[in-house]
């Protein structure tokens, strides 16, 4: 699976463990099963609350993990379009993407900027703790210690003027104010009211609403923020917004581009990533993977990048 910043894994057990605004997900794996478990703030319920919490998390996990795409029939289908994605399928099967939380996908994103996974990691808990209360503390596997779990600030919290200093402090950097100036956008524009039993607030639930918008659409509503530049946008497009076609494309898509399919492109120039050379790619990909292009891309990357010399050319 394509990862979610704000995810702790816990060892030795392989838990992973992930804080939403109302209950922690817990998760272990098999094989072959996925097993999970919620804790709530108040440990006190009755039958039925119990019965409909488990189901709002069933149908959360299924939403996050996009369960209902079948991984096999695409992987399948991308094999026969493309001998490269043939030669890697079998040792990668199961990698999908999340369907990450838009408004914490923005931020993440935001920081990403001339970063690493680890780093990114720090910055987004960190953010956590110092603008969320803890929403409870669980006992760590195999150890009777607690440990407190904070939910992602809503944008109304990070769009106080303060917050970018803050953030400096916290080792954000330049990016501490494209997160508050975003945040004070997105809280400026939609507000910060919530709907009974649903405590996004109104600017979120904008955000969420590009899911249902056209691609470019949405495209253009995310590149009005700070710190958003294409490939930023189109990385929340995919991971967060439905746009399963999308390829954001860095210096890594078009080495592999260069050596494996075909881009014409002397090794001895540098190339510069023009709006058109950027298009082209994303076409000729679309082209071999098809509607899950982003999909496919993702799981291509991670073999291709980390084995890229051992990969045959066709």
């Amino acid at each position: 699976m394509c990862s979610d910043t704000k995810t702790s894994v816990l060892q030795p057990t392989h838990e992973y463990r992930l804080c939403l605004k109302d209950r922690l997900i817990c998760l272990r794996q098999s094989s072959d099963t996925l097993f999970y478990r919620a804790v709530f703030p108040d440990s006190q319920q009755t039958v039925t609350q119990t019965a409909l919490r488990d189901a709002e998390t069933l149908v959360w996990l299924k939403d996050y993990f996009q369960l209902d795409v079948d991984l096999e029939k695409l992987y399948g289908e991308w094999s026969a379009q493309d001998a490269v994605f043939a030669t890697f399928k079998d040792r990668f099967g199961g990698i999908r993407m999340l369907r990450q939380d838009p408004w914490e996908n923005l931020v993440s994103f935001i920081c990403s900027s001339n970063n690493n996974i680890s780093r990114i990691t720090n910055m987004v808990q960190n953010l956590c703790k110092q603008y969320s209360p803890p929403l409870l503390s669980v006992a760590e596997p195999d150890s009777t210690e607690t440990k407190p779990y904070y939910p992602f600030p809503p944008p109304s919290v990070l769009a106080e003027d303060s917050v970018s200093s803050t953030l400096r402090t916290l080792g954000f950097g330049y990016r501490a104010e494209f997160v508050q100036r975003t945040a004070k956008m997105l809280f400026q524009a939609h507000g910060s009211s919530t709907l009974p039993n649903d405590p996004t607030e109104a600017s979120e639930r904008w955000l969420k609403g590009l899911r249902s918008k056209s691609t470019a659409d949405a495209r253009q509503a995310l590149l009005q923020f700070i710190g958003v530049g294409r490939k930023v946008a189109d990385c929340i497009l995919l991971m967060s917004l439905d746009k399963k076609e999308v390829i954001p494309v860095d210096t890594h898509v078009l080495q592999i581009a260069i050596k494996y399919y075909g881009l014409k492109a002397s090794s001895k120039v540098k190339i510069n990533m023009t709006p058109k050379l950027y298009e082209e790619m994303n076409s000729k990909f679309f082209s071999i993977w098809g509607d899950y292009a982003g999909w496919a891309h993702s799981v291509g990357s991670f073999h291709l990048i980390r084995f890229y010399k051992h990969v045959p050319r066709f």
